[in-house]
């Protein structure tokens, strides 16, 4: 099966650019998922196989459930090390952006790093406009994940003979988690292909669904029930759902990061329902509201995002954010809702 990405120049410049480097960086977006860190760990296992010794740097604190996975003991937190992030930054040789488009999406402190930082770029996303300088942009929107480009890179480059498992399982994580465990946009062949050559490396597939879906906190539970009894607002008449959570509920559940970690599929689970949006207060600044957006077949969670959430990403997954109230984000749901009522129903 054909799963190369790259032209004979666009590989050529890729190992060119890797094989003059001595000090290689690897980052992802704030917040990051299994796709973010799944794609930063594949990738640099594989630039230790070839000898090179790479740092992955990520903007904040991830979700405890993916902190399993091997090799995360040497993730840098950018929110944590602010001065020897800086100074990598400004003396690395090759920089390597790891699922996402736009230097914003790493934070304030980060992007301004990274801008700045005299290294030669290099981008591996699938998410839509990339809009980055670099020596070469691996972009395609219309693959499952990041980590689907970052096993295909490697297979091209002839690097899935000594794939290690420590490879495998980050790469697999973020394909799995990237589409819901394999329930949306995952019904290419190429992606069974994959799935199938990463199992010869003896991954546990099964095992890697566990420590991921089946590793929360009491607390997240009851917060899943809380958001389904108390705080879902359904729109049958425009075939959409949507639910908030304010500051103060988050403080009730003892809320860390990742605890609403796929919440907002939920309401997709309603028959006939298209649409689903979260809202979540940030746990630090006032009038800041982050959103999540889910969507199925054809309606684009993007064009709401972008049209009323500042946001972005893909055709059923997005996010974006809101500079207001709770009460003034749910209004502004409710007019995008309303909004997008032709293309709803």
């Amino acid at each position: 099966m054909h799963i190369d990405l790259l032209t004979d120049a666009e590989a050529a410049t890729l190992q060119s650019q890797i094989a003059a480097s001595t000090s290689i960086l690897l980052c992802c977006h704030q917040n990051a998922d299994g796709d973010a860190i799944g794609s930063c760990l594949g990738w640099a296992e594989y630039l230790r196989q070839v000898g090179k010794d790479p740092v992955v740097i990520v903007p904040d604190m991830y979700p405890d459930f993916l902190q399993w996975l091997p090799n995360t003991e040497k993730v840098v937190r950018c929110d944590k090390h602010k001065e020897s992030v800086e100074m990598m930054m400004k003396t690395a040789d090759l920089v390597f952006c790891l699922d996402f488009n736009t230097y914003s999406r790493t934070g304030e402190d980060m992007a301004r790093m990274l801008e700045a930082s005299p290294a030669s770029k290099i981008l591996i996303d699938h998410h839509p406009n990339p809009d980055i300088e670099t020596v070469l942009t691996i972009s395609y929107p219309e693959m499952s994940s990041t980590c689907e480009l970052v096993f295909r890179l490697i297979w091209q480059l002839g690097g899935f003979e000594m794939m290690t498992k420590k490879a495998a399982v980050p790469i697999y994580c973020g394909m799995m988690t990237d589409t819901g465990g394999f329930t949306f946009n995952s019904t290419r062949p190429e992606i069974y292909f994959i799935i199938s050559q990463l199992l010869t490396k003896r991954i546990d597939k099964d095992k890697i669904y566990r420590n991921v879906y089946n590793n929360y906190s009491e607390w997240r539970m009851r917060l899943m029930g809380y958001v389904l009894l108390e705080k879902m607002r359904v729109m049958p008449e425009y075939h959409a759902a949507y639910y908030l959570l304010t500051r103060d509920d988050l403080k009730r559940f003892h809320f860390t990061k990742g605890d609403a970690e796929g919440l907002v599929n939920m309401p997709l689970q309603i028959k006939g329902t298209k649409l689903s949006i979260s809202l979540r207060e940030d746990t630090d600044k006032e009038n800041l509201v982050w959103v999540s957006l889910r969507s199925v077949d054809q309606f684009s969670c993007t064009e709401v995002a972008q049209q009323f959430f500042n946001g972005g990403g893909h055709l059923n997954a997005s996010g974006g954010r809101l500079y207001c109230s709770m009460a003034e984000a749910e209004e502004i749901v409710k007019k995008a809702i309303m909004h997008f009522e032709k293309e709803l129903k």
